[in-house]
């Protein structure tokens, strides 16, 4: 969990995903098209991919992936995403998140 916690707080805008999960594929294609450099974690591609896993699912987040956390703060997964869109809450919280400049 401490693990989980550094990852997220050291960058403006984190994702958790997998490659074969076509769902983190539009919500890291949506952040890159804003002009947003998210950093991203494969989680079936990197060392401990399955603890990371283990530990956002204990957040609570179901399914465990994707997952995006803007400002250190758990966003959730993609529809939670898509909703912020949506409604027009997404481009100004990524604003007060420094990750977005326009």
């Amino acid at each position: 969990m401490d693990k989980l916690q550094k990852m997220i707080s050291e960058k403006s805008v984190v994702i958790f995903s997998k490659n074969s999960c076509c769902m983190s594929h539009t919500i890291k294609t949506l952040f890159i098209d804003f002009g947003v450099n998210p950093t991203i974690y494969e989680l079936d591609e990197i060392n401990k991919g399955k603890e990371i896993e283990q530990a956002l699912a204990q957040l609570g987040c179901s399914p465990t992936v994707p997952v995006v956390f803007i400002g250190g703060q758990l966003v959730g997964g993609a529809n939670q995403v898509m909703s912020l869109h949506l409604n027009r809450s997404l481009v100004p919280m990524l604003k007060r998140a420094g990750a977005l400049w326009l």
